[in-house]
């Protein structure tokens, strides 16, 4: 019987390099199980949550304490995150750009909806569109980059007042209400307008209109959240209303939701509540 030739040994750097690539791995994973935890931990919750030895886990803080990534406390034990560590967060808090995070939420849903979408910004006049993308046969509409959008009647406009906790989008809500048709007010609530759309919105974490803002258009709206969890856009999809479907448990604003989470993440928004 013929024996099976044994296998090669792995060459010495192949080996070292992966064993390196491993123990940077859990380096890493040790760093961000700290910063999952809020920056602060005993070895203890730290290993359970990182899954590994309190030995091992040890082993690799005292390497990060040697960068300045990780320090101790003296008088509790506890671990938390050093100046190194705030430095590269502060530096990617500096790129965080809600524009650019939801650019390729919006190219998704344009291909898989083929619907028309744009991110909007909060600016001094209200909900301002800085980028909008088109399907292959668009919706024609007289909005582009740079439209600023109805507080009230627009989707986009209602997911900002639900969301966005300032006295000023309060104000234009309220400037834009005292103007309205009162055809357009009547489709409100009469004792707590504003108050009740922001309410509605609260609950389902988005946005939707139907035929209120352009006739024969319709539209949902998520928000965006920074990394301090504050609305810092607003991601909107609208269609004409015979072949588009607005409810907020529909297929629509589902991926509109789900795509408003996908941007917040890249901002460093981490709570999954991000539509």
């Amino acid at each position: 019987m013929t024996k099976a030739p044994e296998p090669s040994p792995i060459p010495t750097a192949i080996r070292e390099r992966r064993q390196r690539v491993q123990s940077a791995e859990t380096g890493m994973a040790v760093l961000k199980g700290l910063a999952h935890l809020g920056g602060r931990s005993s070895l203890t919750a730290l290993s359970a949550h990182v899954a590994e030895s309190p030995a091992k886990v040890h082993r690799y803080l005292a390497s990060l304490m040697e960068e300045g990534l990780v320090l101790q406390d003296a008088v509790s034990q506890h671990y938390y995150l050093g100046t190194e560590a705030i430095q590269i967060g502060l530096a990617a808090m500096r790129q965080a750009d809600p524009i650019r995070a939801a650019e390729p939420s919006l190219i998704r849903l344009r291909e898989s909806l083929e619907v028309t979408c744009f991110v909007a910004v909060m600016g001094n006049k209200g909900p301002t569109i800085v980028r909008f993308e088109e399907p292959g046969l668009p919706v024609t509409v007289n909005v582009r980059a740079g439209s600023v959008m109805s507080m009230l009647w627009s989707a986009t406009g209602r997911a900002f007042l639900g969301l966005l906790d300032e006295s000023r989008v309060l104000a234009l809500a309220e400037q834009e209400l005292a103007v309205s048709p009162e055809d357009m007010r009547a489709t409100l609530d009469a004792k707590d307008p504003i108050g009740q759309l922001r309410r509605e919105v609260q609950e389902a974490r988005c946005a939707s209109v139907k035929d209120t803002y352009l006739r024969g258009i319709s539209a949902v709206a998520a928000p965006v959240y920074d990394y301090a969890g504050r609305v810092c856009a607003v991601l909107t999809a609208l269609g004409a209303t015979g072949g588009f479907d607005p409810a907020i448990d529909g297929p629509i604003a589902t991926a509109v939701r789900q795509e408003a989470r996908a941007a917040s993440a890249i901002l460093g928004h981490g709570d999954g509540r991000g539509a």
